[in-house]
């Protein structure tokens, strides 16, 4: 047996890398939405042990395939969701298939035919689902683990044909790897038995039949060779019996659930059901012998189902199963080395078809190219000696060898070109509708690959296009309403809902509709009440929607979810909370519920509970965002310092997770003003208003801070951003109003600024208060009082107003009786600019007056103000946000 050189390697590598490299550009299409982008088991703060012992994502039909995921964990921990690398290490797998399959061929055809069955499965049309979509993994490594265990099986025989059982145990971790790559893994054991009888031990048919009829007659036991056999395939059979009983605990012992638009034929009655199947084991052989019109999707109307005996395509099945008849009654019949390759290739064709052929139980697709990998492995080997037979015949050798180079050529060509159609969604199933047009899926797949570009008056045509392809199709109708729903045609959308609703199973009382009713179409209740409740008056019409969902399915977690917060939105707070603890009990590592539960806590005026429901969400989900941000806020708010620094590590996680939302950086701020870091929450304030011009409660508590910290100057210019976005802001008025007038000294600033609060809103007690302590310092006692007067018959009750008033009614009856004026000059003279602007002192007067006044009187002039001001006390600094 000749080994691998590293020529053929290099040339095999060569071969691949040259009809796959343009994979690299193709995106994340079809299944790998689902398996990839959508699956958060492939995050690390997703613990391993957790996500290997999930299915393999949410549309698998209940595969579990751990170790599958656990190469795509490898992926994303190195490149995340870039793609490029996923779509390499496909590329890189398929390469060690190739050399793998090289090697198993050697065992039964020459260097040369082995090297042919090589390169042609190495450029196959039909594996371009398998290596170029992602999720084609779980058929490369389970290829590779199904290769090497039989490779390691075939050296269980010893020189002196004893059994070597240490193969034997190498075999079977290896199927059971295989197995947890994809579950036809585990079919290599029955082409382990079929190695071990027809070629290890040279039994052909006729001598297995002989002997059991000695057997049983009683005239000689079992020879010695035929013991050795038994031996080595009991081991086999029950480590395979072993796998079989761990896959049906994995799926709980229920079967997964398909609808007919899956497998039409799966729920057909007898005999188009069994008509059907059979007929679609020429059209996967087909497939594999012209691969020229290939289809991402075979469902719902692909194939027509075969509904007679009369029906032509009988023909066909007969044809397909008369080939495989003769070449399996022939291999079987003789032992020579021609008959052991065709044995062997049947087995590598039948076997692992089996569980996706439908013959034994249904399976959630009609054809799929995929499940084509290993059984072509079977297909090219009968190709290469078929071409090794005529290649030998002399006045053939040159044609066969033109035609297998034209067969490797066109193929390679084809591949290649092929790969371009997995470039993303639109290309992929627009290349399928080529190919069917009888498919109401893909239509429906183009309309999503548009509706992802938000391209909605397109895709719409598409998702009309499949109700009339498949007018019962409840899912076209539902992709109807909702692009009607995103065209803002909320009339349409019902419509089609109510379409799609009316196609779902009649409501029974007291019947299970589990079985039979596809969660995603249960989702047609669910769109239909988000629809309406967006209408107050329809609100128990929308609950009553969510109702017949779960009556449907007691199990539909969504519905909960969704009846929840309507439960919330009608403020019926009690039965929100009791549907979310329903939907927990169904899935209790969920985040999402929590947080929602949590959310139902803070309306139900139950702080503390909200907190440990937030808690609960990030012990699933550390980095769930909302969580992370409303929680940081609850324990913000309640004004507990033994919170704060949990709160802020909160608060920066949320940032690194969404380091453009200035509400993060704002809050930052704001506990750092708590805790009197004024550096730090001038840093987090100035953040949140680069990220966000004008943010308003940033502008205003920085300002507030500059106050706070004595450094009313900086404030100013803050306070002017603030009221250039929002002019309307009255504590920013008020806020710049009192550093006007105490800081700056003002007073006419700050008199524009508490006279636009006024105007504003002429009921504003503080405004009208602080304008009244301009009047005081202007020295205008009697408008001062009459401003008083005004503000105390607006706020009676505060007894501060009534104080002032009292003070300056005192100082007024004291000037009095002093004799002295209660309008200053000064004061007189702000008023009268103010009454008129265009009228002005002389200039050389204004200036002898000035020069008439001693530093004396000035000092005391500044004494009286400072004692009014302490009288009258400060004016009332914002101490809040917003």
């Amino acid at each position: 047996m000749a080994v691998v050189s590293w020529k053929e390697i290099l040339l095999l590598t060569g071969l691949v890398v040259g009809c796959y490299w343009n994979s690299l550009s193709c995106g994340f299409v079809f299944d790998d939405v689902s398996a990839i982008l959508d699956n958060k088991d492939l995050r690390p703060s997703t613990p391993l042990l957790k996500s290997l012992s999930k299915h393999f994502s949410e549309r698998s039909h209940k595969s579990y395939r751990p170790l599958t995921v656990f190469t795509f964990r490898l992926n994303y921990l190195f490149s995340e969701l870039s793609a490029a690398s996923y779509h390499l290490f496909n590329v890189v797998l398929h390469g060690i298939v190739c050399v793998l399959f090289l090697r198993v061929c050697r065992l039964f055809l020459d260097k040369t035919s082995s090297l042919v069955a090589a390169l042609l499965f190495a450029v196959h049309p039909i594996h371009t689902e398998a290596v170029t979509g992602v999720v084609g993994r779980a058929e490369l490594l389970s290829s590779i683990f199904l290769l090497a265990a039989f490779l390691a099986y075939t050296k269980s025989t010893g020189a002196d044909h004893s059994i070597v059982w240490s193969p034997i145990a190498l075999t079977v971790v290896l199927v059971a790897a295989a197995t947890l790559c994809k579950e036809q893994g585990i079919t290599v054991v029955g082409i382990c038995c079929v190695y071990e009888v027809f070629v290890a031990q040279g039994f052909t048919f006729p001598m297995l039949l002989d002997t059991l009829r000695q057997v049983l007659q009683g005239k000689d036991g079992f020879p010695y060779a035929v013991l050795q056999t038994l031996l080595k395939l009991i081991v086999l059979v029950i480590s395979t019996l072993l796998l079989v009983i761990i896959r049906v605990q994995v799926i709980q012992s229920q079967l997964p659930v398909f609808t007919r638009f899956d497998n039409p034929a799966a729920v057909s009655p007898t005999p188009t059901r069994q008509l059907t199947f059979n007929y679609l084991l020429p059209v996967n052989a087909w497939l594999l012998l012209n691969p020229s019109e290939l289809c991402c999707d075979w469902t719902m109307g692909t194939i027509p189902l075969v509904e007679s005996l009369l029906d032509l395509r009988n023909l066909a099945t007969l044809t397909f199963y008369s080939f495989l008849g003769f070449l399996a009654y022939h291999s079987l019949r003789y032992k020579h080395s021609s008959a052991k390759t065709v044995v062997m290739a049947l087995s590598f064709i039948v076997l692992p078809f089996i569980p996706a052929s439908n013959l034994f139980f249904p399976v959630g697709f009609v054809v799929a190219e995929r499940v084509l990998y290993v059984p072509s492995m079977g297909f090219c080997v009968l190709v290469a000696h078929g071409f090794k037979f005529v290649s030998h015949k002399g006045h053939m050798k040159k044609m066969s060898w033109l035609m297998i180079g034209i067969l490797l050529t066109t193929h390679a060509v084809k591949t290649f070109n092929r790969n371009w159609d997995w470039e993303s969604e639109y290309t992929l199933f627009t290349s399928a509708l080529k190919v069917n047009k009888n498919n109401a899926k893909l239509w429906n797949n183009v309309g999503h690959a548009l509706e992802n570009q938000n391209n909605y008056a397109r895709a719409l045509r598409y998702f009309l296009q499949a109700t009339r392809v498949q007018p019962d199709d409840i899912g076209a109708h539902m992709n109807v309403g909702r692009t009607y729903k995103n065209l803002n045609k909320s009339k349409e959308a019902e419509d089609a809902y109510l379409v799609a609703k009316s196609l779902m199973p009649q409501i029974i009382p007291g019947k299970k509709y589990a079985t039979r009713v596809a969660p995603n179409h249960l989702n047609v209740y669910i769109n239909l009440a988000n629809l309406i409740r967006a209408n107050e008056s329809r609100l128990e019409e929308a609950d009553q929607l969510y109702r017949q969902a779960i009556s449907m399915r007691p199990d539909f977690k969504q519905a909960y979810i969704s009846r929840g917060e309507l439960l919330l939105k009608m403020n019926k707070l009690t039965e929100a909370r009791d549907a979310y603890l329903r939907a927990l009990e169904l899935d209790r590592t969920n985040a999402d519920l929590w947080y929602n539960l949590a959310i139902v806590n803070i309306e139900m005026k139950d702080p503390s509970e909200a907190l440990k429901n937030f808690n609960h969400a990030l012990e699933l989900n550390p980095r769930h965002k909302l969580a992370l941000f409303n929680s940081a806020l609850l324990m913000q708010e309640s004004g507990e310092p033994k919170f704060w620094p949990e709160a802020n590590r909160r608060f920066l996680t949320y940032v690194e997770e969404e380091p453009e939302d200035a509400n993060g950086y704002f809050n930052l701020g704001m506990l750092a003003m708590d805790a009197n870091e004024n550096a730090a929450a001038e840093r987090w304030m100035r953040k949140a208003i680069s990220l966000q011009a004008g943010f308003r409660s940033a502008l205003f508590n920085l300002a507030l801070l500059f106050s706070q910290s004595k450094r009313e100057v900086d404030a100013l210019p803050v306070l002017d951003e603030l009221l250039r976005h929002h002019p309307e802001h009255i504590k920013g008025l008020i806020l710049k109003g009192d550093i006007l007038m105490n800081h700056k000294k003002d007073t006419r600033g700050a008199k524009t600024c508490f006279e636009r609060i006024l105007r504003m809103d002429p009921t504003n007690v503080q405004g009208k208060h602080n304008l009244c302590v301009v009047y005081f310092e202007e020295r205008d006692l009697p408008r001062a009082e009459q401003c008083l007067e005004e503000t105390l018959a607006l706020a009676p009750n505060e007894e501060y107003v009534r104080r002032h008033l009292s003070i300056v009614r005192s100082k007024m009856a004291a000037m009095s009786a002093a004799g002295q004026p209660l309008t200053s000059a000064e004061g007189a003279t702000a008023a009268a600019e103010e009454e008129e602007p265009k009228r002005s002192l002389d200039s050389s007067q204004s200036d002898k007056q000035t020069k008439g006044k001693s530093t004396k009187e000035i000092k005391d002039i500044e004494k009286k103000r400072a004692a009014a001001l302490k009288r009258l006390e400060e004016i009332e600094r914002i101490l809040s946000g917003d």
